[in-house]
């Protein structure tokens, strides 16, 4: 029986998306959720799961094509134990009964020379070692039945495991896209190299153009004394690591202080459609996260329901996944107000760009000890610039200078962090 593997439902924000990688060719046996091809859309690196074990017996698109939800890029034979006339995805040096032969031994080790594990699902033979390597890096059966065996009979060995765990572990930091073109001049003494920009770089461009020909951009400045937030951090790192089980950041006490001023504020955690403002009473906070493809935005919603090691654990688990990029659609959607770090490369001072639709957007920058001024004293003081950019089509001068100060007092007289407690 033949069954069609569809492209995902893409958000109603992302009209299409392209093919990156495709991990399996026509004529080779894939298994049931096993990962088929990497699609790109302009926020997301999505997995397309198989939908059901067999044979890929045909591809309809190749690595680049641009597709839409719900798409038929290919075929899986379910009842197929060997390949006839099947088209290769590309041009191949190989002839076809050369390849039908491989495809047909490779069918035969998946199903004779295989183990089954608790799901009842094949997966090749493991030698002791290997197993033992799969398990402690808790891989998976459909994982483990995407690796080659170099062992005898096609068996796979310690070192097969290695091999697909780095193998792994560079695909998280590739970004996919054409070839380099490489340019040499006549003397061969210089080169220049032509790059495709990625769909999350074009996406990224495209947003940051938007937002500087449709807003009216203007940012305040302000500086913060960060002691009160570094004696706490000094005073409870230890007992609350040990309570909450993460660190405690910066970022939960800038996200607090943010929250505290929008809603003394509610215009800055406004948007802008046609000729109405749209004033939202709750709190998604974006936090820009630098990724292998590029900065993303994942949004903490309802942030200030949330305590600070809430908070804290969604920071970790976000930047974990954006790092292997595992971000979903919908957490990379939304978003009322949004917080820039450029503190951790060592920024000094910018101005942020807002993050459209949103009205505005915090930047903060690298803790400084700096001289200053306390009760006609010069002392030393570690010392934040913050940053918010607006959209001076709604929010006046006063509400954009008003709130940073909201958000300059909240962090330099801030709470106990154990005084919040998970529910």
């Amino acid at each position: 029986m033949l069954v069609e593997v569809k492209v995902p439902v893409l958000s109603e924000s992302v009209a299409d998306a392209t093919l990156i990688s495709w991990h399996k060719r026509t004529g080779d046996h894939v298994n049931r959720s096993e990962n088929l091809i990497d699609i790109e859309t302009d926020k997301v690196v999505l997995e397309l799961p198989a939908p059901s074990a067999g044979v890929l017996t045909k591809v309809l698109k190749n690595d680049g094509a641009t597709v839409t939800s719900g798409e038929v890029i290919a075929m899986i034979e379910t009842e197929a134990t060997g390949v006839t006339d099947v088209q290769p995805l590309q041009s191949d040096s190989q002839p076809a009964a050369a390849t039908e032969k491989k495809a047909s031994i490779a069918t035969e080790k998946n199903t004779e020379n295989s183990d089954v594990d608790d799901s009842n699902q094949a997966i090749p033979m493991l030698m002791p070692a290997a197993r033992k390597l799969a398990e402690e890096n808790n891989l998976k059966a459909t994982e483990t039945s995407a690796i080659k065996g170099s062992g005898l009979g096609g068996r796979i060995i310690k070192e097969d495991v290695q091999a697909y765990m780095e193998r792994k572990s560079n695909a998280s930091l590739e970004i996919e896209s054409k070839p380099e073109t490489i340019v040499t001049s006549k003397a061969g003494m210089r080169t220049e190299r032509r790059v495709a920009m990625s769909r999350l770089r074009q996406r990224i461009a495209e947003r940051l153009i938007e937002s500087q020909s449709t807003a009216a951009i203007l940012t305040t400045f302000n500086e913060v004394n960060m002691q009160a937030i570094i004696d706490l951090r000094t005073r409870y790192r230890a007992e609350f690591e040990k309570e909450y089980g993460v660190k405690l950041g910066f970022m939960s006490f800038f996200i607090k202080a943010v929250i505290a001023a929008l809603k003394k504020y509610p215009v800055i955690n406004a948007s802008v459609e046609g000729n109405e403002i749209i004033y939202h009473d709750f709190y998604d906070i974006g936090i820009a996260v630098g990724s292998p493809r590029g900065l993303v935005v994942p949004i903490i919603r309802d942030a200030d329901r949330l305590t600070l090691a809430e908070i804290e654990l969604q920071i970790a688990d976000f930047a974990q996944r954006a790092q292997n990029g595992k971000l979903t659609i919908e957490e990379l959607s939304g978003g009322t107000f949004s917080i820039t770090n450029g503190g951790v490369f060592g920024s000094m001072l910018s101005t942020p760009i807002i993050n459209p639709p949103q009205s505005a957007i915090l930047g903060i920058h690298a803790t400084k000890e700096r001289p200053v001024v306390e009760n006609g004293q010069i002392v030393i003081r570690p010392m934040n610039y913050l940053a918010l950019s607006y959209d001076h089509r709604i929010i006046d001068g006063r509400e954009a200078v008003l709130s940073l100060v909201a958000m300059k007092e909240a962090l330099e007289y801030p709470m106990s962090p154990l005084l919040e407690k998970i529910n």
